[in-house]
């Protein structure tokens, strides 16, 4: 993940503070927290499932939150930090880091836009915009949108009325269709009794060239990594991304579509309205998932699947015929 310009860090910390002094390593100092393929030697990065053991085993991070059972998938150059609990860990330190990601706070430096300085870009009525943001050429922004701090918008884009924008990389000759809420703060938080404790969302939302976006579509910004969706993929009206999905290039989504979050989607996926995508999943190229099914494990490249749980369709279509 590239510079976060979202979110102000509080680091860098000791060791020993972001663990309350439990640490033997009393003089090293972490500069921020960050996933397994992205953090360095002076990061502290979070391990809790063998789904990501590859990542583990090539992490160049100096320190990792994980369990005594997963450390030993870890590099020798990475010193295990060893927990009960790694999400709840990992959600502590993260707060420490950046205490004002774990609700969407107001933007106090919205203002309505500046004409001279996005000559080039055409506005409908009481649109808001924060500090910072970056509009490209020939964009048309809808009535009352609001587009936050920092946000990065490319040349030829259409943005809907009443949409929200935060956090988030927009490309060139993107739609975003009217009441479509990009880059919120997802669905993350540790249950404790009496009050739970909200997980801080650090990523962010990266839209590629020529996307599409219906209406009353709802992407989550990532939690330590981005929510990316990839060139040329267009989704339906009421599409749900939670927080880390990737979808590659080429992708079609029907509406009402959901995505639990973490799953990886390759190119060419073609998914069915009303289906529901389960978390940290791995969907292969050119897939095609039917309407109203329900993917609770991998999809293997070119593979077409129905039902729920979603199974191969010739599979699909002989249990219907048993009936």
């Amino acid at each position: 993940m590239l510079k976060n310009n979202f979110f102000e860090s509080k680091g860098p910390f000791m060791l020993k503070e972001l663990f309350e002094g439990k640490h033997k390593e009393k003089k090293t100092k972490i500069l921020n927290v960050k996933t397994l393929s992205q953090a360095t030697k002076n990061d502290i990065t979070f391990f809790d499932s063998l789904n990501y053991k590859d990542f583990a085993f090539k992490t160049n991070a100096g320190f990792c939150i994980t369990t005594e059972k997963l450390k030993e998938n870890l590099p020798n150059t990475c010193t295990p930090v060893i927990v009960k609990n790694v999400l709840s860990e990992l959600a502590k330190i993260t707060k420490k880091f950046y205490p004002d990601a774990d609700i969407d706070y107001l933007d106090k430096t919205l203002v309505k836009p500046n004409t001279s300085k996005y000559s080039k870009v055409k506005f409908g009525n009481n649109v808001l915009i924060g500090k910072n943001v970056k509009l490209g050429k020939n964009t048309s922004i809808g009535s009352n949108t609001i587009i936050e701090h920092d946000v990065v918008i490319g040349k030829n884009c259409v943005i809907g009325s009443q949409v929200m924008i935060k956090n988030s990389i927009i490309g060139d000759d993107v739609i975003i269709q009217d009441g479509s809420k990009i880059g919120l703060k997802g669905f993350g938080f540790i249950p404790l009794k009496g009050k739970n404790f909200r997980f801080p969302h650090i990523g962010r939302v990266i839209l590629e060239n020529n996307v599409e976006i219906g209406a009353s579509c709802t992407i989550d910004r990532g939690s330590v990594d981005d929510t990316i969706i990839g060139e040329n993929t267009f989704l339906d009206n009421q599409v749900h991304m939670a927080h880390n999905v990737k979808v590659g290039k080429n992708c079609m989504i029907a509406g009402q579509v959901g995505f639990a979050g973490s799953s990886t989607l390759g190119d060419n996926v073609s998914i069915g309205g009303q289906a529901g995508i389960s978390g940290h999943l791995k969907i292969g190229n050119n897939v095609k998932i039917g309407g109203g099914s329900g993917v609770v494990k991998d999809i293997e490249d070119n593979s077409v699947v129905m039902g729920f749980p979603a199974v191969p369709l010739k599979e699909f279509l002989k249990k219907g015929k048993d009936f």
